[in-house]
């Protein structure tokens, strides 16, 4: 063998050895923004309780020492966990690929306005980008019609709510049947009303922003296969809630629940130790139960790809506003992830909510 040969071959050596290093080598992106123009977007992350959920007698006044706090710290931006128009859309289009159990139906609005949501979807824009500082009354009422339209129940009631009592009736593309809606909208037990929308109207924003995504966690999956993915999944959950001490902070949030004030019950649900049991049960009880189907760990692959997806959502909406303030409200379980991914963006500061809501109590 030549020397050339064998000085080739140890090069060949060394670049085999140097492989690995270069393929887990990692670029620090943390800091691409520190020379930044401007302030950073600040964005806070509230965790919540699904209020449909709540018991017996849950009144909606008990969320207002909750709104003020929100309202002091407020956002010019406020997105929600209902999926956007545009997926609903999708879904009635494809119903045997994604199903539409997340989607309200948007045919009476359809009646009222003769439009379906894609031309729903860009009268709102074009409405919105030639918006008034003082919107009149029928300006507002036909917005609402719009946003119905375009299956975006939570801004048609931002609209509602700032039209004068006397105001909230028929007439500008609302019809009766859409006055009654949105009175049926205004009893409803849902964080998206009670709490976006409240909080949107109270602020004299627009609209909320709806970022939810379901087009990446679905599985074609038989009524037996269904069945089985049900199982395996309860069972890794049961698992996790019983090594988490899980349990007792859900019965704490069921006390706070029935509370006349709900701030402190916001509190429990965003203070980090309840959500990192949360996280356990969500998450490495299913990537670590066995399942011949694999079932648990499929379900946190699609539970990331949700995640990821109503993150760009989010960023998505405060992309033309780079220096906002902006609140995501989102069911307690997704709050990590949200403050993980997002904290990872350029240019977004990440407002620890129990800074906004104050302390867990005793």
């Amino acid at each position: 063998m030549s020397a050339a040969t064998k000085t080739l071959q140890a090069w060949a050596c060394a670049a085999a050895l140097a492989l690995p290093a270069l393929a887990h080598a990692q670029v620090d992106l943390s800091g691409l923004d520190r020379d930044m123009a401007g302030e950073p977007a600040r964005v806070l992350v509230l965790g919540t309780r699904h209020l449909s959920g709540m018991p017996e007698g849950f009144d909606p006044a008990s969320l207002d020492g909750l709104l003020d706090r929100l309202a002091a710290f407020a956002p010019d931006i406020i997105t929600i966990e209902a999926l956007p128009g545009e997926e609903c859309d999708l879904a009635a289009r494809l119903p045997d690929l994604y199903g539409d159990d997340y989607c309200a139906s948007t045919e009476a609005a359809r009646a009222a306005t003769g439009l379906d949501i894609p031309a729903a979807i860009a009268r709102v824009e074009a409405t919105l980008k030639h918006w008034p500082a003082r919107p009149t009354p029928a300006e507002r009422r036909r917005l609402a019609a719009l946003f119905l339209a375009a299956g975006d129940r939570a801004s048609a009631y931002v609209q509602w709510l700032q039209l004068p009592e006397a105001e909230r009736r028929a007439g500008d593309g609302l019809d009766a049947a859409l006055v009654a809606l949105l009175r049926d909208i205004a009893a409803t037990r849902n964080e998206n009303y009670l709490v976006a929308a409240r909080l949107a109207a109270r602020l004299g924003l627009q609209r909320v922003h709806p970022v939810d995504n379901h087009t990446g966690d679905n599985l074609d999956l038989d009524e037996a296969e269904a069945e089985a993915f049900g199982k395996a999944l309860r069972a890794a959950w049961d698992s996790g809630r019983g090594t988490t001490g899980l349990e007792a902070l859900l019965a704490r949030e069921e006390a706070l629940s029935r509370a006349p004030d709900l701030l402190p019950l916001y509190r429990l649900t965003n203070d980090p130790a309840y959500l990192q049991a949360l996280a356990e049960v969500n998450v490495h009880a299913t990537m670590s139960a066995r399942s011949p189907e694999g079932y648990p760990r499929i379900w946190a692959g699609g539970w990331e790809i949700r995640n990821l997806r109503m993150v760009a959502n989010i960023r998505k909406a405060f992309h033309a506003d780079p220096d906002a303030r902006v609140l995501c409200i989102v069911g307690a379980s997704h709050k990590p992830w949200f403050d993980a991914w997002l904290g990872q963006l350029q240019g977004v500061e990440i407002v620890d909510a129990l800074e906004v809501l104050g302390p867990p109590g005793p």
